[in-house]
């Protein structure tokens, strides 16, 4: 299948899966936007109303990570059974693997652009202006998508071919979203050490920390760290589309016969 044909069915596909999702919502599209913000309502009760958390201007900071770790838990959760939900398809013609979850994740990545320029209005009203710094939201926002796309891959083809492995992504995010930085600033540790490693072995940790550093402090955030994550990344999609290729039959089989 050429490229050109590859992404536009993938295009495609992710229209029509956000058409679909919008016409069974009372809300439709407006639902995008609402639901991650009313997620960082609830936490924002509970950690800075109840728990009366210390971290300044922490609706703003739990805004920026919230909302950019509910992309990611989303998407690679949804590309997950994204093959498995293609069945209908698959027992029809031989298409390529790669093209499941990369729909399920191109939907995602539509959503959340809805998302981060209502995040972009609600920090301007917040005091915290754009300046030459916000465009390198840009190569984070990338390596993001980067970092999307290798896990939702590699959750896909799990997930075909057992499907408990689901709920254990589905337990994995819910490990990560106390893990990485959404409610803390991993910088403000007592046990710097353990900051440093929390940064630096999870990835996730690392890029909401630099959407912080670029939005709230309109800084610029660790370029070689950032470099070597998407290129880590791009490694890693790069094997798992031949791994998907090599063991399309397979995959299809398993997930015909689940």
């Amino acid at each position: 299948m050429p490229l050109s044909q590859y992404f536009s069915l993938i295009d495609m596909m992710a229209r029509m899966e956000l058409r679909a999702d919008a016409a069974r919502l009372f809300f439709g599209y407006l639902w995008w936007i609402l639901e991650p913000f009313l997620y960082v309502g609830v936490f924002y009760l509970v950690f800075a109303v109840i728990m009366q958390t210390r971290e300044p201007d922490f609706l703003f900071f739990l805004m920026t990570g919230k909302l950019a770790y509910n992309w990611f838990s989303k998407s690679v959760v949804h590309a997950a059974s994204s093959i498995n939900r293609g069945t209908g398809l698959i027992g029809r013609i031989d298409v390529p693997k790669t093209l499941f979850p990369l729909s399920a994740i191109q939907a995602g990545l539509y959503r959340q652009a809805a998302v981060f320029v209502l995040l972009f209005v609600l920090l301007m009203f917040g005091g915290y202006y754009p300046g030459v710094n916000w465009l390198f939201f840009i190569p984070v926002m990338i390596v993001n998508y980067l970092l999307i796309v290798a896990c939702g891959y590699i959750c896909a083809c799990l997930v075909s071919m057992v499907r408990d492995f689901l709920p254990l992504i589905s337990l994995g995010m819910i490990m990560l979203m106390f893990t990485s930085g959404i409610f803390f600033n991993p910088r403000t540790l007592e046990n710097q050490e353990m900051a440093q490693m929390l940064l630096t072995v999870n990835p996730l940790a690392f890029l909401l920390d630099a959407y912080r550093t670029v939005l709230m402090h309109n800084s610029v955030p660790d370029l070689v760290h950032l470099g070597l994550l998407g290129v880590a990344c791009g490694a890693v999609i790069c094997a798992m589309v031949l791994v998907m290729r090599r063991a399309s039959h397979y995959l299809a089989l398993k997930a015909l016969t689940a």
